[in-house]
């Protein structure tokens, strides 16, 4: 009976730190997107969305999904130290990724479902390079866990998460401007294509690492 009720204890310790494990990375996921220190991500993520209209939002979530499957990738491979890559190039071509989803948005065609293929491997691409971003704000704190599973699933979870709530925010902003206030969608897009882009180049040239 002693033993017994000893392995039940155990087990439902166990339970309880994966269930703090999942809440506390879900957390740190959450907070590295909706966070100033984020800047650059939230940027990325307004310059890959001004393309589209609220009622196109089911596009769009499947968009953040492919960002999101490249930088779950390139964070689980980095975290294992499977692969490794230089730090301040990483954080150079996070803000470059933005200045070229810029550029794409401003000279793109108006006709979307021509190009929302090539969108979807534009955000997979992009979406590996921020993953080793990720990767660099919790690499440290994984290096001391057995498994790494629970936390890279509920940090993955927690950034997607985030993710999602910026998108619908800027999906609803520009449903209000376009649909109620009546600005055209193409100048919404241009709005956030040359914020986003000009605030790309300002941090390209300050993490240029050359």
């Amino acid at each position: 009976m002693l033993i017994f009720m000893k392995q039940k204890y155990i087990f439902i310790f166990k339970d309880y730190t994966q269930m703090s494990d999942f809440t506390f990375y879900f957390q740190l996921g959450w907070n590295h997107i909706i966070s100033l220190d984020a800047f650059d991500h939230l940027l990325f993520i307004a310059a890959l969305t001004s393309l589209y209209h609220f009622k196109q939002w089911k596009k769009v979530i499947v968009l953040v999904t492919a960002f999101t499957i490249g930088h779950s990738l390139t964070l689980a491979l980095s975290s294992m130290n499977i692969i490794r890559f230089n730090y301040q190039i990483t954080e150079f071509l996070i803000p470059f990724t933005i200045l070229l989803t810029a550029m794409f948005n401003i000279f793109q065609k108006e006709d979307l479902n021509k190009n929302i293929r090539f969108n979807y491997l534009l955000a997979v691409a992009f979406g590996l390079i921020h993953g080793l971003g990720f990767a660099s704000s919790i690499r440290f704190m994984l290096a001391s866990k057995q498994t790494i599973t629970i936390p890279l699933f509920s940090f993955n979870i927690g950034i997607e998460a985030g993710q999602l709530s910026v998108v619908l925010f800027l999906l609803f902003t520009g449903l209000v401007l376009t649909d109620i206030i009546g600005m055209k969608q193409k100048w919404w897009k241009i709005v956030i294509s040359l914020f986003s882009g000009v605030s790309a180049i300002l941090m390209c040239i300050q993490r240029w690492p050359f």
